[in-house]
């Protein structure tokens, strides 16, 4: 669970932005304030997924005419 570490203003922010995401690498969340309201919270972004590789192999099969010329009328809908 993260903790709320600071609220600071936009300007603040601005300005000590790599101080902050320090502070949200480490786990903490930042909160972001506009004339002393809440606007936007720095979250620690979590990690990403793995993707793997070949999960969906077998489900399509590229037909053998894939890149064939296409037909004339079907052609000719994109030329007009």
């Amino acid at each position: 669970m993260t903790k709320l570490a600071a609220s600071v203003g936009v300007h603040e922010a601005k300005t000590q932005l790599s101080k902050l995401l320090r502070l949200v690498d480490a786990g903490q969340e930042v909160e972001i304030l506009r004339n002393g309201e809440p606007v936007a919270r720095l979250v620690p972004a979590g990690t990403r997924a793995v993707r793997r590789f070949g999960t969906d192999r077998g489900r399509f099969v590229v037909p053998e005419d894939f890149d064939a010329a296409l037909p004339a009328e079907v052609l000719g809908a994109f030329t007009r």
